[in-house]
Order: structure tokens, then C-alpha cells, then sequence
């Protein structure tokens, strides 16, 4: 049972807290808000196994997965004169 929480612990390893931290900005609060609210609605969609199907190594990793892959795709605007 213990090795089964920690894992649904692993898979959700963002903050999914509504109160905001000190330190965030209220842009950033309220972008974290309706992420997790898209999280949470994918979560409680496909169930904790189908959850942890599409995101095996967490939803962290492949929030940071996403975010580099977008980076890469956007190339950098340069006027060549």
C-alpha cells in the first residue's frame, strides 16, 4: 500500500496547493491554477491508472519535456539585412 501511495505521490509531483507562496508573482499564481485545473480534469477523465499510463515518469517531467520540445520547435526571429 505504501510503495502505491508513494507512487501516486511521484506521478502528481507539482504544487496542486490553491493558496498562493509567497514568493509567486500573481501571473504565475493564477497560470498554476488553471494548469492544474486541466491536470486535475485529465486526472479524474482517465483514472489514476490511465494517468499514470500517459505520464509514466510524472506530470513534472513531462510538463518540462513539453516545454523544451516548444523551444525547439520555435525558431529564434532574425532579420538577416
Amino acid at each position: 500500500m505504501k510503495k502505491s501511495i508513494q507512487q501516486d505521490i511521484s506521478l502528481l509531483n507539482i504544487n496542486l496547493s490553491n493558496a498562493r507562496s509567497e514568493n509567486e508573482s500573481y501571473d504565475v499564481y493564477r497560470e498554476r491554477l488553471t494548469t492544474n485545473k486541466k491536470i486535475l480534469a485529465t486526472y479524474f477523465q482517465y483514472g489514476r491508472e490511465g494517468f499514470r499510463a500517459m505520464f509514466p515518469e510524472g506530470v513534472a517531467t513531462a510538463m518540462k519535456q513539453a516545454q523544451a520540445a516548444e523551444q525547439v520547435e520555435t525558431p529564434s526571429t532574425q532579420t538577416d539585412e
